[in-house]
């Protein structure tokens, strides 16, 4: 599933100091993949914290990826 994270991620520093988090909820990124990362499937995730959509779980991997990918300029 092909998601564009801009559409599900943010971070304000109001909330969470700043972490990122799915839209409208406190969930932040790192809890998602963390869960994936243990071999939560997006279904039982949901099942934990229905307030998420497959689309919303899908956007975190897509943002780990859009950062995995991140150049830092050597000084």
């Amino acid at each position: 599933m092909s998601v564009n994270w801009r559409e599900y991620i943010v971070s304000t520093p109001d909330v969470l100091h700043g972490r990122p988090r799915i839209d409208g909820t406190r969930v932040p990124v790192s809890l998602i993949l963390g869960y994936l990362a243990a071999g939560n499937s997006p279904s039982q995730i949901i099942e934990e914290l229905p307030d998420l959509t497959e689309k919303a779980i899908a956007a975190c991997l897509d943002f780990a990826r859009d950062l995995s990918s991140y150049e830092v300029l050597a000084s």
